[in-house]
């Protein structure tokens, strides 16, 4: 990584979560600017899929603390 990037990603790092969210959405819309056409009818069809799914109480919401725990454990599991 070049110095001038090394910095971008110092200064990134100190932003609000949302910030640095904004940030890498961004970034990476310019990598493939190619959008699939279908892809927020197809978002917005599982949001609510989802939402229904909640309300009707066939899933239950779970808390983000909860999940990022369970993902780095695993992403820090020693796979055998």
């Amino acid at each position: 990584m070049s110095r001038s990037a090394e910095a971008l990603m110092k200064e990134a790092m100190a932003l609000p979560d949302t910030e640095r969210a904004s940030l890498i959405d961004g970034l990476l819309a310019t990598l493939d600017p190619e959008k699939d056409a279908d892809a927020d009818q197809a978002w917005a069809m599982e949001i609510e899929r989802s939402g229904v799914e909640l309300e009707q109480g066939i899933v239950e919401s779970v808390a983000w603390e909860e999940v990022r725990e369970k993902a780095l454990r695993m992403a820090h599991a020693d796979p055998k």
